[in-house]
């Protein structure tokens, strides 16, 4: 389907057209009714999927149409970086049209913090804010939502692992009862669920079955403990063809141990972690995009809502939480039929999660041993089993809102 046959305004398909963007995504296609009829909606789809313009298009439409003067969208997110990807989205959807955005985000209370609270006091069509932020500006009392038409959850799984939950009910508390709210996630365990009961009045349901990884992707596999993983990292880095590498540690500490021990070998190495101010974020992001360095150390706070794709390697220090965050972080590399590696780490409590992403893949990925071999010690054995070692049973099945589903055809080799 095509949106120029949704009915959207005019000056917004000529934006919409601006972008290149010509075919709805599944996504796009299953959601965009449901959000132009007004409807609460709860939508689990993996990043690159399209979900931004889901939500975008249907809310500028209400806004050139309505032609307020107050703020009537709120978009609550995760990090930063995705606010202000949004946000230069929301630029571009709406260059024919009158509406506008401001982005709210960050540390300090300097210059960036007058100018955020005078956008916030006067008013813009569309606010983008991490709870966090946001919250800090509606304590000083100057920032009224009153006029608040749709709330969108963008990332919401991604939120509540950063434990924005009481952040976000404080916010919601202080928007008009009367709004429609739309929820996106790139999972949907329970907890999600749970939220969503809380905030969502008899939504729709959209859920996009998870992609598998693609078949040019070489996913290895190493067991070992946590004091094994820099000399291991060291020496499969060694024997690669690094071109460009990401490698994921879920914690901060781990950043600059990493990035020192890479240095001293003499690769030049970057990190990213939330205590980077945005400027630094900024410019270590461009440098990477730009082939100024070869690899990047992030934690989580780059896993998601980042424009960084056609990476030689991925390689996650830590398992990812979710199985499908594995299949989105590995999914940045062999693109457009292209070859990549993708490296996971299991120490002996991270295996439980293993399972997952073995469910997910629906298949067993060889587990390799090679920590003795390099005079490291013994690794961790994998133990096989299944929920007593911590994969547990969905309980999805239960309280389910009305929905829709679609799984998209296999390509074809």
């Amino acid at each position: 389907m095509q949106f120029n046959e949704l009915n959207l305004h005019e000056n917004l398909l000529s934006g919409v057209d601006a972008m290149n963007y010509i075919q709805m995504s599944p996504i796009q296609e299953l959601t965009i009714p449901i959000i132009l009829a007004g409807k609460d909606l709860i939508a689990s789809a993996q990043t690159g999927t399209g979900k931004t313009a889901a939500y975008l298009i249907p809310l500028l439409d209400h806004i050139i149409r309505s032609q307020s003067n107050q703020t009537s969208a709120l978009v609550l997110v995760p990090t930063r970086e995705l606010a202000k990807q949004i946000d230069e989205q929301i630029e571009g959807f709406s260059y024919f049209i009158n509406a506008t955005s401001i982005a709210i985000y960050g540390g300090g209370k300097g210059e960036e913090w007058d100018q955020q609270r005078k956008a916030l006091v006067h008013g813009a069509d569309i606010i983008i804010a991490t709870p966090g932020r946001l919250m800090a500006h509606m304590n000083s009392g100057e920032v009224k939502f009153d006029h608040i038409k749709c709330l969108v959850l963008d990332e919401a799984d991604k939120m509540l692992d950063m434990g924005f939950s009481d952040d976000i009910l404080f916010i919601l508390k202080r928007l008009p009862a009367k709004r429609q709210n739309l929820m996106f996630s790139a999972t949907m365990p329970k907890k999600i669920r749970d939220f969503a009961n809380k905030i969502l009045h008899n939504p729709e349901e959209v859920r996009l079955a998870t992609s598998k990884p693609a078949e040019g992707i070489d996913q290895q596999f190493y067991l070992a403990n946590d004091t094994q993983k820099i000399p291991l990292l060291v020496h499969l880095l060694k024997d690669a063809d690094v071109q460009s590498v990401i490698i994921f540690s879920s914690q901060k500490a781990m950043i600059d141990k990493i990035i020192r021990s890479l240095t001293k070998l003499k690769w030049d190495a970057r990190g990213i972690s939330s205590d980077n101010s945005q400027e630094e974020r900024e410019n270590v992001l461009r440098d990477f995009k730009n082939k100024q360095y070869k690899i990047l150390v992030a934690t989580d706070v780059l896993s998601r809502g980042i424009d960084i794709n056609n990476l030689s390697h991925v390689i996650n220090f830590d398992v990812p939480r979710d199985a499908e965050d594995y299949i989105h972080r590995i999914g940045r590399t062999a693109r457009a039929e292209t070859t990549g590696t993708a490296i996971t780490f299991i120490n002996e409590k991270d295996q439980y999660r293993i399972r997952g992403i073995e469910k997910l893949l629906e298949k067993e990925v060889e587990k390799q041993n090679i920590t003795e071999s390099l005079g490291l010690g013994p690794a961790p054995e994998f133990k096989s089993g299944g929920e007593k070692n911590g994969f547990k049973k969905s309980n999805s099945h239960k309280n389910k809102p009305k929905r829709k589903f679609f799984r998209p055809a296999k390509k074809s080799s």
